[in-house]
């Protein structure tokens, strides 16, 4: 073959291979650092569950090939290797399995060990979308550094439209209902207008009764719920399973209040609802879900409230 053939042929494959629409790609991350990015990521650790879902959602399961202990969803993201979880990572692992990109949540206690990794030459991304506002741009953004742009903006614009359609469901004048979110029993737990599921309450034309705390997940009284006087309770099922909205007086979660009876409404008017935990709380695609059963359930105590009030 001759040289100058030769020379086309390797400078053809050279261009072909550098011909990734839209890379090299800088972007600012959750964390306000420029990271920038020769070619769309291939090999991907996901530091979270909902980042494994929102890499998933854009059809890009079969690129993660590190996720922590709690990626559970989609079921096929079982098979991903661990390397930790909230509160420890294999470091080692996770650079032995020479990813080009790993996507970060800090808000789990693990900047030290993230620090480590980008020491270590890895790209680190942090996606941390603590508003619901900040959910779509978010997902839009992981669809780009996987160079899938258009599904990125697809998913993410289908998700605006979910909420957008639940949002416009009851008028804007519809009467609040004001909610006590329940975490946990022993200690009594709630979460804050800080978190996300205060935005999908909000959403739903409810009314955080302890939106102004400080903390994101603050301990609280019996005595304080009770000050607060919500109309319902609704809580989230650690196990992420069972049907998406239960009416529950049953679940052991909420002998408290039905130990109050007849003097707390939540209690004698059946208003206590279990929603499941991943749907609800996961900054990620399936928080539509969970969105749509936590408007069913103060839907359906609005109507019950005008027909009995």
């Amino acid at each position: 073959m001759k040289r100058w053939w030769l020379a086309l042929l390797l400078a053809c494959a050279g261009a072909a291979h550098a011909a990734e629409p839209g890379f090299p790609l800088t972007l600012r991350d959750d964390g306000g650092q420029l990271v920038t990015l020769p070619a769309p990521a291939r090999r991907v650790v996901t530091i979270a569950p909902n980042l494994t879902e929102i890499v998933a959602d854009l059809g890009a399961l079969d690129r993660i090939v590190g996720t922590v202990n709690t990626s559970n969803h989609p079921p096929e993201a079982a098979r991903i290797p661990r390397i930790g979880d909230h509160q420890r990572l294999d470091l080692e692992k996770i650079i032995g399995l020479k990813p080009d990109l790993v996507l970060v949540w800090t808000h789990s206690g693990t900047e030290r060990e993230l620090a480590m990794l980008k020491a270590a030459g890895l790209q680190a991304f942090r996606v941390e979308p603590l508003r619901l506002a900040e959910l779509a741009p978010a997902i839009e953004r992981v669809g780009r550094l996987l160079g899938l742009a258009d599904a990125g903006r697809r998913r993410a614009e289908a998700l605006n439209r979910t909420l957008a359609a639940l949002r416009a469901a009851r008028p804007a004048d519809a009467p609040k209902v004001d909610v006590f979110y329940q975490v946990w029993s022993e200690p009594l737990m709630t979460l804050s207008g800080r978190h996300i599921v205060s935005d999908v309450i909000e959403l739903c034309g409810g009314r955080n009764v302890f939106a102004e705390l400080q903390p994101l997940a603050p301990q609280v009284s019996i005595e304080s719920v009770l000050q607060a006087r919500p109309e319902v309770v609704l809580s989230a099922r650690e196990d992420g399973g069972g049907p998406l909205l239960k009416r529950a007086p049953d679940d052991a979660g909420y002998a408290i209040w039905r130990r109050l009876g007849q003097g707390f409404t939540p209690a004698r008017r059946g208003w206590l609802y279990t929603l499941p935990g991943d749907e609800i709380s996961r900054a990620g695609p399936r928080i539509a879900d969970g969105a749509r059963a936590l408007c069913q359930a103060l839907d359906e105590v609005r109507r019950e409230r005008a027909a009995r009030p």
